[in-house]
C-alpha cells in the first residue's frame, strides 16, 4: 500500500499495516507539550476527567513563554501551577532562564524526533515536522486527555505535494517560500491537510528555515507540515537525539490531493499586508509603509540563522530614530549562541534592544505592544486585526532581512537597498 510520509507514521502510531485520507484512527503520541497559555484549562480538565497520573511523565513537556517574564500577578499564579502540577506528576519542568520560545526549544534540546506523533497546546505545533514527524496543535481539552492516556484520535489528513524547483537568491529564507506559498493557495488552501514540503530549494534551506516553513503551514489551514529526513536532518539531530527514532519516507507512487510545482530561482523577498499572512507582495510591489517598530524573533523566525541574516545587514549601520528595533532570541542557547558570536552586539550598537526570550509580542499578550495606529514589520507568523496592539495597529510579515532593512530605514524595504 503506497503512503505519505505523513500517512505512514500514523499507520505506525494506530498499530495499522496502512491508513487512508479521511479515515478515523486512535493513535499513540510520542510526546505532549503544554505552554502556559493553555495549560491552566488543560490542568482542571485533567482533574475532570478523574486522572491521577499522566501516562508518562518523560513524554510530556511543561514550557513557559507566552506571558515571560510574568506581567501581572494572575499570570504569575498560572506559571506556578505549572510547576507544582509538574512536581506532583515526576514532569521535568522548564523554568525561565532555561527555556525559550516552545517551538525553537524542543527541536532544539531533541524532544522531538523523526517518526514521532506530538501533539502540543498550540495552533503552531506543526513547526516539528521538519524533523520528519507528524505534529499538529490541539485545544487544552485534548491535550488533557492525551496526558492521561497517551493517545489521541483524529482523521487521517490527505497529503498535498509543494514542489520547490530552482535555487533561491541570497536573501530568500523559509519564511519568503511559506509566504509565496500562502499567497499562491491562500488561508484554506490546504485545509485539514498535511503540507509535504520538497524540492531542491527546500533541501537548501537550513534547518532552521525548514523549521520556518513547517511552523506556518497551519497558516494554510493545515494539519500539519512535514519535510523528509536528509543529511541535514541528521546532522542536526546527531548531537541532540537522546533516544532513538525511525524515520519515514513517501513512497515514490504515494498519492497526493494536489500537487503543486515552482521555480523560486528568482523569487523576490515576500511581505504580507494586513491582516492575513496570505496578502503577500514581492518587495518590489510594497510602495511606501512607513513603520514605528521592527521585530526579528518569536517562534518563527527566532533561531540563530535568523539573526545572522538580521545582523549582516545591520551591521555597520544605525536603526532610524523613528523606528523600535526589537531582537528576540528563541531560546536561552540561542541568546548564548548570538552573544558569543558578537551578534547581540553588532544589534546594540545599532541602537536595538534584546528581549528576553518569550511569544508575548507576537500573541499580542505581553511587551513590546503596538500603539493603536502603528505599524511593525515582524517575521513573526500572524498579522491579524490588533494581532499585536492597539486599534488601527498594523503588522507585515517578512524575513529576518526585510525586517532588519526596514528598521534600518524607517520604512519596508529589501535588503539590497541597504547593502552593497
Amino acid at each position: 500500500m503506497s503512503m505519505t510520509i505523513a500517512e505512514k507514521i500514523l499507520a505506525a502510531h494506530a498499530g495499522k499495516g496502512g491508513v487512508t485520507p479521511g479515515e478515523i484512527i486512535n493513535v499513540q503520541v510520542d510526546v505532549v507539550m503544554v505552554h502556559d497559555l493553555g495549560a491552566d484549562l488543560a490542568i482542571d480538565s485533567f482533574r475532570e476527567i478523574g486522572a491521577k497520573r499522566v501516562f508518562n511523565p518523560e513524554k510530556i513537556v511543561l514550557v513557559i513563554d507566552h506571558l515571560v517574564p510574568a506581567k501581572n500577578a494572575i499570570s504569575a499564579a498560572a506559571t506556578r501551577k505549572m510547576r507544582q502540577f509538574a512536581r506532583e506528576q515526576g514532569i521535568e519542568y522548564y523554568e525561565v532562564g532555561r527555556t525559550g520560545i516552545c517551538h525553537v526549544f524542543l527541536p532544539e534540546q531533541g524532544l522531538v524526533l523523526p517518526g514521532d506523533v506530538l501533539v502540543g497546546s498550540d495552533s503552531h505545533t506543526g513547526t516539528y515536522g521538519a524533523l520528519g514527524s507528524f505534529s499538529v496543535g490541539m485545544g487544552s481539552t485534548d491535550i488533557a486527555a492525551a496526558m492521561a492516556t497517551g493517545d489521541t484520535w483524529m482523521k487521517v489528513p490527505p497529503s498535498i505535494k509543494f514542489v520547490y524547483h530552482g535555487k533561491p537568491g541570497k536573501w530568500i529564507g523559509g519564511k519568503d517560500l511559506i509566504l509565496y506559498t500562502l499567497g499562491q493557495i491562500g488561508v484554506d488552501g490546504a485545509l485539514y491537510s498535511a503540507m509535504e514540503f520538497t524540492g531542491e530549494a527546500v533541501q537548501a534551506l537550513p534547518m532552521d528555515g525548514r523549521l520556518t516553513m513547517c511552523n506556518m503551514a497551519v497558516e494554510a489551514g493545515a494539519k500539519a507540515g512535514i519535510i523528509g529526513v536528509d543529511s541535514k536532518t541528521l546532522d542536526y539531530l546527531k548531537p541532540r537525539a537522546k533516544r532513538p527514532y525511525k524515520v519515514f519516507e513517501s513512497d515514490k507512487d504515494a498519492r497526493y490531493a494536489r500537487v503543486y510545482e515552482w521555480d523560486v530561482s528568482h523569487l523576490e523577498p515576500q511581505v504580507a499586508f494586513p491582516f492575513l499572512p496570505a496578502n503577500t507582495r514581492p518587495i518590489s510591489q510594497v510602495g511606501e509603509v512607513r513603520i514605528e517598530q521592527a521585530v526579528v524573533g518569536s517562534c518563527t523566525n527566532g533561531r540563530l540563522d535568523d539573526l545572522r541574516v538580521a545582523a549582516e545587514v545591520i551591521r555597520g549601520r544605525k536603526v532610524h530614530p523613528d523606528v523600535r528595533f526589537i531582537i528576540n532570541p528563541g531560546t536561552q542557547q540561542v541568546y548564548l549562541d548570538a552573544l558569543r558570536e558578537g551578534l547581540l552586539e553588532i544589534f546594540i550598537e545599532a541602537g536595538a534592544v534584546i528581549s528576553t526570550p518569550t511569544c508575548g509580542p507576537c500573541s499580542g499578550a505581553h511587551m513590546w505592544l503596538l500603539a493603536p495606529g502603528e505599524r511593525c514589520i515582524a517575521t513573526t507568523n500572524r498579522n491579524f486585526v490588533n494581532r499585536m496592539g492597539g486599534d488601527g495597529s498594523e503588522v507585515y510579515l517578512a524575513g529576518p532581512a526585510v525586517a532588519a532593512a526596514s528598521a534600518i530605514m524607517g520604512k519596508i524595504g529589501s535588503p539590497e537597498e541597504v547593502v552593497r
